[in-house]
């Protein structure tokens, strides 16, 4: 006898991944708490990210939103404005890093001054330059709008029961003089790029495990009742300044977060993993939820990623059946700043 003997038909690969057609994955999951009507959801992280706020939202769940779009712009203009992307107006948090420090900002009085980039004449926060396309008049416009974007950041923290935060990758940029991690390398979008003022940073392991604890730490600080749930994002990098071919570099990146927020939602009991990075990476999908680039994901592949995780949460009066894989369908559109990187692939 040995414990295989006994082991279900979803521990066995032939049975539960090869044989299962790339869409019987219903035992993928099994989450440790569930989603209801009293729950209030905070969202954050990584573009893809803003599928599950999406999805969510038209699933009836709450989601808390405390720096809403002004009723004078359009659906679109307002997502150029980075509203309505997450709870907050923040744009796209790529790393935990970003993540502990944006939260220890909001909530701490020891925060360094915001770096602020400057480009034609116009203003932009550093830590979230594309909120504001065009930029600002000033720095102490700047300083304003970051001031307000902070409380409104604390008002949500105080509403909500669970936050969900998609870790996108390990790779990114620090600002030397602030010690600040940026969501994008100073040249992109705004500022100038030099090796004096500008590192390259690339998360490991253990960083990253670290900073799973401190943002834990940092919502526990306004409400040790609130639970974290943690996804990866399936969207490959853009771009890689590691050195390395950007798909080792890629796999080495997701490989590390997805490690990382295992084993942390295993240590913790308010903590949960889904996995919506396994659902369209898997053999299983036969790459069938990417688009031709093979980095966006389609619209069927976020609507099956919400398919697992709505009924696996308790909300299967909401369950969104995905199109079949022979549909074609229009990619699911996000704003992702780090897509701006291929304007320099030569």
């Amino acid at each position: 006898m040995h414990p295989y003997q006994s082991a279900a038909p979803q521990s066995f690969w032939a049975k539960a991944v090869a044989d299962a057609e790339g869409e019987n994955l219903t035992s993928l999951f099994t989450p440790k708490f569930l989603l209801g009507a009293r729950d209030r959801i905070g969202t954050a992280g990584s573009c893809f990210a803003q599928h599950i706020g999406r999805a969510l939202s038209r699933a009836g769940v709450q989601i808390v939103v405390t720096e809403p779009s002004p009723p004078f712009l359009s659906e679109d203009e307002a997502a150029r404005f980075g509203f309505g992307l997450y709870s907050c107006r923040y744009g796209n948090i790529y790393t935990p890093r970003q993540m502990v420090q944006l939260l220890a900002e909001a909530l701490n009085d020891s925060a360094p001054e915001t770096p602020i980039w400057r480009k034609k004449r116009r203003y932009f926060d550093a830590l979230r330059p594309n909120i504001e396309p065009d930029g600002l008049e000033s720095e102490r416009e700047v300083r304003l709008h970051r001031a307000e974007h902070l409380a409104a950041i604390r008002t949500m923290l105080g509403q909500i029961t669970t936050f969900i935060f998609t870790l996108g990758m390990t790779e990114s940029w620090c600002d030397l003089a602030s010690g600040r991690t940026l969501p994008l390398c100073p040249g992109v979008i705004a500022g100038e790029y030099s090796a004096e003022s500008t590192a390259f940073q690339n998360f490991r392991y253990p960083e990253i495990l670290a900073d799973l604890a401190a943002i834990r730490s940092l919502l526990h600080q306004v409400n040790p009742a609130i639970r974290l749930l943690l996804t990866v994002s399936p969207v490959p990098l853009t771009a890689t300044a590691s050195g390395n071919h950007v798909l080792a570099a890629t796999i080495r990146s997701k490989a590390s977060l997805r490690a990382a927020a295992g084993d942390f939602a295993a240590d913790h009991d308010d903590v949960d993993y889904f996995p919506s990075y396994e659902i369209i990476t898997s053999p299983a999908s036969r790459g069938q939820w990417y688009e031709p680039n093979l980095r966006q994901v389609r619209a069927s592949g976020v609507a099956r990623v919400m398919s697992c995780f709505l009924p696996a949460y308790g909300l299967a009066d909401a369950y969104i059946a995905a199109p079949p894989a022979s549909q074609v369908d229009e990619p699911a559109s996000v704003i992702c700043e780090e897509q701006l990187l291929e304007a320099f692939s030569g």
